[in-house]
C-alpha cells in the first residue's frame, strides 16, 4: 500500500488516536459505559415496578388486564427482528456491502416505525377510556382506589423506553445517510458498531417491560 493509499485509508482516525483499532476500541468502550448508565436509569423504574407491585399484587393483576397483549406481543417480535436487521447492517459493513447495509438499516427503522405507531394505538385507546397517569386518571373500569398508580409507572417505563426508540431512529437515520455517501468499510463502521448496541439495549429493555407489563398473572 502506498502512502496516499494509507493515509486515504486513515483519514476517519482522529488525531489523538494511534491508529484505526484504538479508536473503535475507545469509541466502544464508551459507549458501553453509557449503556451502564441507561441500565442504571431504567434500574430504578425496575425497582420502583417491584416495590409497588410488592405492596399491591392485586392491583397490578388487575391492571394489567387493560393492557393489550397482542399489541405488545406483536411490538416485541417487531423489535426482536430489528434487532437481527440491525446486526446484519453491521455485518454487511464489514464486508465492504454498502447496498446492503443500507437497506438492513432502512429495514430496523421500519421496524421500530411499526412498533411507534402500535403504541400510538394503545396509548390513544387508554387515553379515550380515561386511563392517564397520575391524578388525570378518570377510568372506572377497575374497582381499585390506587390504580392510577400501576398505569404511571406503564407510561413512565414505556414512555422513556418510546423516547428511547425515538432517538434509535434518528441515529440510524444518520447511518442511512452515511452510509449512501460511503462513509462505511471494512476498515471503518464503528458508528455503525456502536449504535448497534444502543439499539440491541433498546431492545432488550423491552423484552423485559413486555412480560412485567403485559403478562401479570
Amino acid at each position: 500500500m502506498s502512502h496516499t493509499d494509507s493515509m486515504s485509508a486513515n483519514a476517519h482516525v482522529q488525531h489523538h488516536f494511534v491508529d484505526s483499532e484504538q479508536q473503535f476500541d475507545s469509541a466502544k468502550l464508551g459507549m458501553w459505559l453509557f449503556l451502564v448508565t441507561e441500565v442504571l436509569f431504567f434500574g430504578g423504574l425496575f425497582v420502583a415496578y417491584i416495590v409497588y407491585r410488592a405492596w399491591n399484587p392485586e392491583l397490578f393483576t388487575l391492571a394489567a388486564t387493560q393492557l393489550d397483549t397482542v399489541m405488545g406481543g406483536i411490538n416485541t417480535l417487531v423489535l426482536i427482528g430489528s434487532s437481527l436487521t440491525m446486526a446484519l447492517a453491521i455485518r454487511y459493513a464489514q464486508l465492504n456491502d454498502a447496498k446492503k447495509s443500507f437497506w438492513m438499516l432502512g429495514a430496523t427503522i421500519a421496524a421500530a416505525l411499526v412498533f411507534m405507531v402500535i403504541k400510538y394505538f394503545e396509548y390513544t385507546h387508554k387515553f379515550h377510556l380515561g386511563i392517564f397517569p397520575g391524578e388525570a386518571y378518570t377510568f372506572t373500569g377497575i374497582d381499585h382506589p390506587k390504580a392510577h398508580i400501576f398505569f404511571s409507572i406503564y407510561y413512565m417505563m414505556t414512555g422513556l423506553h418510546g423516547i428511547h426508540v425515538l432517538i434509535g431512529i434518528g441515529l440510524i437515520g444518520w447511518l442511512m445517510v452515511k452510509t449512501k455517501r460511503g462513509a462505511f468499510s471494512a476498515e471503518y463502521y464503528t458508528p455503525v458498531e456502536i449504535t448497534g448496541l444502543y439499539w440491541h439495549l433498546v431492545d432488550l429493555i423491552w423484552i423485559f417491560l413486555f412480560p412485567l407489563l403485559y403478562l401479570i398473572d
